[in-house]
């Protein structure tokens, strides 16, 4: 009230003074008093915006922070960490599976070369003349070697250079010849009858019943070594079996076409499961079609110790 009755006694009023000016220079004045309005205006926004960007960067790092123990725990343990070694088939390494064990690309690529020759590596020393990897890497590598039990039962004789075929005819007439010293009746599994089997010490009826019937699956066996897929037989049962029996001749077995055939045909393989019948279809569909029995073995379920005799039994 002061203040507007001692303008009221001057005759002035407010912003009376700009009227002094000249209009270009009055508006010069407005203008230059909207540039500090909108200066201010944006200096606010921006404080604000900064502001708040203060914030979320704070707690970006408080939760950045909160992980960061967490974080070097599992560093110290990488840097720790010890690649485990599984004991393994030499004769099927892939290339990530050799990278992992320490291979150089020209030794896996050696590996493989053999292998499409149809060759097995059976030991050792025949893997270290094939891939030419370092001693050192033997020894690291020799532990965690697995070869099948035919091999390791088999004399040292057969090495590298033996090629992928059938042994049954050499192992069935060796056991006839010894079977003939000892004035021993050789059957022919392949045509033995149920009393037949029944005679051998630790079958019985029912194990026979058992072995005829996994006999019409497969068509015919063709290795007395089949007698050990059955886990229910006892060391006396499996030795009086090889003792009596033998495979003679050439078997008449059920082939199956891995190409064509369904997927109840493949499971219906005593050898194979619905799962495996399914990576085999799903294998050849995506490869279009599969030539060897050795493209097979990188399937996770495959009984790899059993290829040879699986061979046997399949077409392409």
């Amino acid at each position: 009230m002061i203040c507007s009755s001692k303008i009221k006694i001057l005759g002035l009023k407010p912003f009376q003074f700009i009227y002094r000016f000249t209009k270009g220079q009055q508006k010069g004045i407005v203008a230059l008093f909207l540039v500090i309005i909108v200066l201010q205006v944006a200096y606010f926004i921006f404080m604000s915006i900064d502001m708040k960007s203060e914030k979320q960067q704070t707690a970006d790092e408080k939760q950045w922070l909160a992980l960061q123990a967490e974080i070097d725990e599992l560093k110290a343990k990488k840097a720790t960490h010890k690649e485990t070694i599984y004991p393994f088939n030499p004769n099927f390494v892939s290339d990530y599976k050799g990278y992992t064990l320490g291979m150089s690309t020209a030794e896996i690529d050696r590996l493989h070369a053999f292998r499409k020759t149809g060759k097995f590596i059976n030991s050792a020393e025949d893997f270290k003349k094939v891939t030419k990897v370092s001693d050192s890497l033997l020894v690291k590598l020799l532990p965690y070697f697995k070869f099948p039990d035919w091999v390791n039962n088999k004399p040292r004789a057969n090495t590298v250079d033996t090629p992928f075929k059938p042994d049954y005819e050499k192992r069935d007439k060796f056991t006839v010849r010894k079977s003939k010293e000892n004035k021993v009746k050789v059957i022919d599994i392949n045509s033995a009858l149920e009393e037949d089997l029944d005679k051998v010490y630790g079958i019985g009826p029912t194990f026979a019943k058992k072995i005829l019937r996994r006999r019409a699956q497969f068509g015919a066996y063709v290795s007395m070594e089949q007698m050990k897929d059955f886990p229910e037989f006892s060391p006396e049962a499996l030795q009086g079996l090889s003792k009596q029996f033998a495979v003679l001749g050439q078997p008449q077995v059920e082939r199956i076409n891995v190409n064509t055939a369904s997927l109840s045909q493949l499971t219906y393989f005593p050898y194979f499961n619905k799962s495996l019948a399914k990576a085999i279809i799903t294998k050849r569909s995506m490869k279009g079609k599969i030539n060897r029995v050795e493209e097979l073995l990188d399937i996770n379920e495959f009984p790899i110790d059993k290829v040879k005799i699986i061979a046997l039994y399949l077409e392409f």
